[in-house]
């Protein structure tokens, strides 16, 4: 399978530096919303939408002025959606088969309703709390406004049903999907929070969504975040035990499994630019070696 890296909208919130860490930059922080997009062998899988066309077009209809304005500032232009991104690789709407969301905030689902026919798989319990948003934080961060036209939802219960990988328990299957895509459960920013694995040609991917939001949180020994972006996890947090234990496993497979998987969380930038890279450089590296005879089969007369 074929995988694309995309940043379906730069969010800029302030604190510059102390948000996003990136040494040598002024101004406000850059964060990405990490998607991925699959070619699948029945359609194109998208992992996360990022924000959509119709947060373009209304943003203070779709969004909280509290993420809006202040807090997260997202960049809305419509060639960053998912939507035109895809359009220009010479794929449709219709092409995207399924949709496999790490959870419903408004950053990572605003393009659901950009692809009308495609199915929605996520953890139930995510499902059942965007929809009740009980709490002021809940209804600021779900917005019914981007996916109440949705009506393709595949849930998946969070309990013990489900396999092990790499450590993890009731990871699942999706449902007319590959084997090679997995809902791999994460909660704690979320009541419903997921990651979503991806088998490549070289390995895993695992997108982490919002387990973590800084590179420095994955490292083995001192593991750090910035202050704001410290700050930003404890504002989102629904189940800080959860978050900060599944933050440690997550740890213990990149210690443990780092060869075989590689994870990254939705916002991190110096992530996606390395991931990106790498996605580039393999398409490069392909592309020499077909329009290249191998060296063994250029004979010298």
């Amino acid at each position: 399978m074929r995988i694309h890296h995309l940043n379906c909208t730069t969010m800029c919130p302030p604190g510059g530096r102390l948000m996003d860490g990136r040494r040598g930059f002024r101004g406000p922080a850059a964060l990405t919303c990490h998607c991925l997009l699959v070619e699948g062998a029945n359609g194109l899988i998208l992992v996360d939408t990022g924000f959509g066309l119709q947060d373009v077009l209304h943003p203070q209809v779709r969004q909280s002025p509290l993420f809006l304005d202040m807090l997260c500032r997202p960049q809305l232009h419509e060639g960053a959606t998912a939507i035109r991104q895809i359009e220009r690789m010479g794929f449709k709407a219709q092409d995207v088969r399924d949709i496999v969301l790490t959870h419903l905030d408004f950053d990572h689902a605003g393009g659901l309703d950009d692809f009308p026919h495609a199915r929605v798989h996520l953890l139930a319990d995510e499902y059942l709390a965007a929809t009740a948003r009980t709490s002021p934080l809940d209804r600021q961060r779900y917005r019914p406004e981007q996916w109440m036209h949705e009506s393709h939802w595949v849930t998946y219960p969070t309990g013990q049903v489900g396999e092990r990988w790499f450590g993890f328990d009731c990871v699942r299957d999706l449902k007319g999907l590959p084997p090679e895509i997995l809902l791999v459960p994460l909660v704690g920013h979320t009541l419903g929070h997921a990651g979503v694995a991806v088998r490549s040609g070289s390995g895993w991917l695992l997108h982490a969504g919002d387990a973590y939001f800084f590179h420095g949180e994955m490292d083995s020994g001192r593991y750090r975040c910035t202050p704001g972006l410290r700050a930003y996890q404890r504002l989102m947090e629904k189940d800080r035990p959860m978050r900060l234990h599944n933050q440690r496993r997550l740890r213990q497979l990149k210690r443990l499994h780092g060869d075989e998987v590689t994870v990254f969380c939705a916002h991190d930038s110096l992530e996606f630019e390395r991931l990106e890279s790498r996605e580039k450089h393999t398409e490069t590296s392909a592309f020499r070696s077909f329009v290249t005879p191998p060296e063994e089969h250029v004979h010298p007369f």
